[in-house]
């Protein structure tokens, strides 16, 4: 990997979709490809960070969170199924 002294930013672009493709030199250095996960945020205006995950357990954690997310969205839209606590403890108990 590059010393901090010998990074020279590189510009990028947004794609239509909202991708954002990152330098391959880059990609390179960090061992980035296809299916790597990163963290996102936004810590004030103007400025985005992204962090390559390399912990297993936290992108099983990433995992679950977006499952959770999507199982909101399904309750959101009204397509969650309601059903009583004897069914529902089966069902769990199927799992």
């Amino acid at each position: 990997m590059k010393e901090k002294t010998d990074i020279v930013p590189e510009l990028t672009r947004i794609s239509s979709k909202g991708q954002l493709v990152i330098p391959k030199d880059i990609r390179t250095d960090m061992h980035i490809r296809e299916g790597s996960v990163f963290a996102v945020s936004s810590p004030k205006p103007g400025m985005i960070i992204l962090k390559k995950i390399d912990n297993p357990i936290l992108r099983g954690d990433l995992a679950i969170l977006n499952e959770v997310e999507e199982a909101w969205k399904e309750i959101e839209s009204g397509k969650a199924k309601t059903m009583d606590a004897k069914d529902f403890l089966e069902e769990l108990n199927k799992w």
